[in-house]
């Protein structure tokens, strides 16, 4: 017989699934075709991507734009293997995201977001949109350009109405998490003068702490993105002022000199950064 207790927590998933699957909807992706002329590609030089469901009424000068995430390539032999996915190339993205939760477009799910701009940026470079080097070798073709992507859809998305923007925010989850506090400030050069901006990194906060064997593995990794993306020039200069650049990968040497006001949520127990950098998935 089923423990009362499973049984109950297997009710609540299945009105959880119900709810989410009430509230969802598919979200055609757009392709940035004009970023290419620029050199504003993925890694394998492909148009950049997003996905997004236009504002109304009140909200139609409003928006909110999610980062997506996805973790980083740090050398040759990673980036080459990330090319060939999603995360490295737009023709190999799904051509419909669902939206849910504070991308819902329903009031009743989702009261404050819901008739806002709603985009989810996607991710294809491999460096939390920092990368820019413009030398290609023609052994791998692959394309460090993140801070142009960046830059690029943005600029779309400002000529679809987000330069008449009273307000919006840059959020991002994980590897995007941090890619909203890294161009934050950046994000709000780009827009109108007047516009309230804020940004939110959700589960961005990477910590720079030794592993179990007393090793920086992650600082290790962080200088190896930094350096094969060409990553430093694109960096928060109120941090490689003072450091050297692959440490102004982390937030905490990032934070505090950020001028946009910007909210953190990260766990407490952050099992993937538990996982992978501190006990190196249990070994």
């Amino acid at each position: 017989m089923m423990n009362g207790k499973l049984q109950k927590w297997i009710q609540v998933l299945v009105f959880m699934l119900i709810l989410l699957r009430t509230e969802s909807f598919l979200v055609d992706i757009t392709y940035v075709e004009s970023a290419v002329a620029n050199g504003a590609v993925c890694l394998d030089g492909s148009p950049p991507a997003y996905n997004m469901d236009k504002g109304s009424g009140a909200g139609i000068n409003n928006w909110l734009v999610q980062i997506e995430g996805g973790g980083w390539c740090n050398n040759v032999t990673t980036c080459l293997a990330r090319k060939s996915t999603r995360l490295g190339s737009s023709k190999k993205m799904l051509k419909q995201l669902s939206f849910s939760g504070i991308f819902s477009n329903k009031q009743k799910f989702n009261p404050d977001f819901y008739n806002w701009n709603r985009v989810k940026v996607r991710y294809c470079d491999g460096a939390s949109f920092t990368g820019d080097i413009e030398t290609v070798d023609p052994k791998t073709n692959l394309y460090y350009r993140g801070a142009r992507v960046f830059v690029a859809v943005i600029e779309d998305l400002l000529a679809k109405g987000m330069k008449n923007a009273e307000n919006a925010i840059l959020s991002g989850c994980s590897a995007g998490g941090l890619a909203s506090i890294l161009h934050c400030d950046k994000f709000k050069s780009l827009l109108p003068v007047g516009t309230k901006v804020k940004c939110l990194a959700d589960a961005g906060f990477f910590i720079n702490a030794k592993d179990i064997s007393g090793a920086s593995h992650i600082e290790d990794v962080y200088n190896d993105v930094v350096t094969t993306h060409g990553s430093a020039k694109n960096l928060p200069q109120s941090c490689t002022s003072k450091m050297k650049p692959s440490l102004c990968f982390f937030p905490q040497n990032v934070a505090q000199g950020i001028q946009t006001p910007l909210f953190l949520v990260n766990a407490a127990y952050d099992s993937w950064q538990v996982r992978t950098y501190l006990i190196l998935n249990g070994v």
